[in-house]
């Protein structure tokens, strides 16, 4: 079996990261111009990695599938991003951050890296704020801070409820100024469909242009991927449409493992399903919980207005069965906790599969002004889409999925089991655990951008500046190229009946009702045998226009879900062998007598890494296992 070496320092957990840097091998300025690294993805994580590298001196390609890297799922993040600042004086620190981090995802991270997380925490809201990022301030001017979910502390600094498109315009900033300088090179509207391994080694992508539809080749000494997580899976998320598992999958199929897929984060605060047509859900940020308070009648099927039931026939269960954190658990728990409250009858609007999330205390206490200038947007854009305004009547939310844990392995480095190909932000598994703690995404994703894989990649580099640039006419560009066309000609040359959309709209739906919130041993079997039977379907009555050579937005769609089909089966495989639950991973056959997640740390207390062995055949999974030198093993308490 391999051994998966994650390189995890020795030493002191809060000395491991500053001991690494001093060993990392360096290159200079000099060998830095004749290194070229490919970045697929301008998100928050590609583009302060790509600006972050071309600041150093590498030549940078950067690949998005957008017309511009503004419009990257980064934007759609609102809540904040958490740093160890401890401006509240309330007791924080790099410590606690590390602690509430790995105790949020149930204990299934790795400790050096989540501590690692938590101490360039700090440097990330610096550099952010020196970048023109409008965090929100207090009334002496400093910059002010508001809690989230599974913590004790105020320690996430925000910009009303759009804290991820205001960190992007930062980051975009940054890069274009290497644009402007040289060093990194836009290449838009290019969609990622092979990575080239030669020798080994990472040596390129291929790519599709979406607007003249030609198949392209890209070389370089070294490829990050910044492409996101797989949450489109379910089709119905909070994520933009767009966002898809390619890339990675591509990379799992050419040696780069894949681990822990099915750790899938369900969010509590998404606008319900409204009707049939839609194809994405909206979230309402998890900060809305500071001051919303979440309830359901006391009395099942209670269907009256939600002003007209008075306090003592409400059920704040929330704050009933977690009086410590109150509407202020983690995600995972507050999910759960909705869900059954809604399946025991108690749900609220026509389908009863939603419950109130209330702002009339807060607005009574605090005033609506200072409601408004916390919430607008949001407030604006739930009015907009229900019809409802939340000052005078309470929010109807649901869980919805949204984010993912799951994501290629990556050592230490943040590299890849192939050499010269690392993954950054949500496309790695290593922060998070079983459950993302809230406010730690955009954290993340700066953090391995800014201020952790340009130290790490250049211990990579320092072994390629006699390698000559990539040759793309190599008989490895050749074969995968031939392989993507062929792929693309498969897909074509169906003629069908049925859209891509609507082959994913029905994948979503047995992955959400077998693989989701909740999960059993029988619901995965089922699962897997109406995915094997769909994904047949779709292989002979997939319906795409046009050609292959022009603007195709169908194909485009049906190459993702082509991909979202294998995707599923590795989740369910993957929860099958996961006979425990945590986090987000909720087996019905593991659970307290309080029906909390009941983990099994003899047994399970490891990462889940996935090596593909060919088109059709079971996947082999491997484990590296999780050792706490630091923390004590202790199930999950917010009461």
């Amino acid at each position: 079996m391999i051994q998966l070496d994650a390189k995890i320092p020795q030493g002191p957990l809060a000395e491991k990261w500053s001991r690494h840097k001093d060993a990392l091998k360096l290159v200079n300025p000099a060998n830095k111009k004749k290194l070229e690294i490919i970045v697929v993805g301008s998100g928050l994580a590609g583009a302060s990695a790509a600006g972050a590298l071309g600041e150093l001196g590498y030549n940078v390609k950067v690949f998005c599938f957008q017309d511009s890297p503004r419009r990257a799922h980064s934007v759609a993040a609102q809540g904040g991003i958490s740093a160890a600042k401890n401006y509240k004086n309330d007791g924080d620190s790099v410590y606690r951050l590390f602690l509430d981090m790995l105790k949020g995802g149930d204990y299934r991270a790795r400790e050096a890296n989540v501590y690692r997380a938590a101490e360039v925490s700090n440097q990330v809201i610096d550099h952010l704020t020196a970048l023109g990022v409008p965090f929100a301030r207090d009334y002496g001017g400093t910059l002010d801070n508001r809690s989230f979910g599974g913590v004790q502390v105020s320690r996430t600094f925000y910009a009303k409820g759009q804290t991820g498109q205001q960190c992007l315009l930062g980051a975009y900033s940054s890069l274009n100024r290497q644009v402007a300088k040289g060093t990194v090179v836009m290449y838009p509207r290019r969609d990622m469909l092979d990575l080239v391994v030669i020798g080994g080694k990472a040596r390129g992508i291929i790519v599709r242009n979406l607007v003249t539809g030609q198949i392209e080749r890209h070389g370089a000494h070294a490829v990050v991927l910044a492409t996101g997580g797989y949450g489109t899976v379910f089709y119905l998320s909070t994520l933009a449409l767009g966002s898809n598992a390619s890339a990675a999958w591509a990379a799992y199929k050419k040696g780069a493992m894949f681990a822990n897929p099915s750790f899938i984060q369900i969010h509590p605060t998404s606008i319900p399903v409204l009707n049939d047509y839609q194809s994405k859900l909206t979230l309402m940020s998890e900060s809305l919980r500071n001051d919303g308070r979440v309830w359901v009648p006391l009395q099942a099927g209670d269907k009256r207005h939600p002003n007209a039931i008075p306090e003592h026939e409400r059920d704040y269960y929330l704050e009933r069965r977690y009086p410590a954190f109150g509407n202020l658990v983690p995600r995972d728990v507050a999910s759960r906790a909705a869900k059954e409250r809604c399946d025991a009858g108690f749900g609220v609007g026509e389908t009863g599969l939603s419950v109130y999330l209330d702002f009339k205390d807060s607005i009574a206490r605090l005033g609506k002004a200072a409601i408004e200038a916390r919430y607008s947007n949001l407030f604006e854009m739930y009015q907009k889409i229900t019809g409802d305004d939340p000052y005078t009547q309470p929010m109807r939310i649901y869980p919805a999925g949204h984010y993912t844990m799951g994501g290629l392995w990556v050592d230490y480095n943040l590299m890849t089991t192939i050499d010269g190909l690392f993954a950054i932000g949500e496309s790695n598994f290593s922060d998070h655990g079983a459950n993302r703690l809230g406010a730690s995404s955009l954290l993340q994703c700066a953090g391995d951008g800014y201020f952790i894989l340009p130290n790490t990649i250049s211990d990579y580099l320092a072994g390629e500046i006699r390698t000559p640039k990539t040759n793309v006419a190599a008989p490895e560009f050749e074969k995968s190229q031939i392989e993507t066309q062929q792929r693309i000609e498969r897909l074509m040359n169906i003629k069908g009946s049925k859209t891509a959309s609507s082959f994913h709209k029905r994948l979503g739906k047995i992955l959400w009702d077998h693989c989701g919130m909740v999960r059993s041993q029988e619901g995965l079997k089922k699962g897997m045998a109406l995915l094997d039977e769909l994904q047949n379907e779709f292989y002979s009555d997939l319906a795409l226009p046009g050609s292959a050579t022009e603007v195709n937005q169908e194909l485009e769609k049906a190459l993702r879900v082509a991909d979202f089909f294998e995707v599923g089966k590795l989740m369910i495989e993957d929860a099958l062998e996961r006979n425990e639950s945590c986090g987000a991973h909720f087996r019905e056959e593991y659970q307290t007598a309080t029906g909390e997640a009941q983990r099994n740390d003899r047994d399970y207390a490891f990462v889940a890494a996935w090596q593909f062995t060919g088109s059709g055949q079971k996947p082999v999974m491997h484990k590296e296992p999780l050792v706490f030198e630091s923390v004590e093993l202790k199930e999950r308490s917010y009461a």
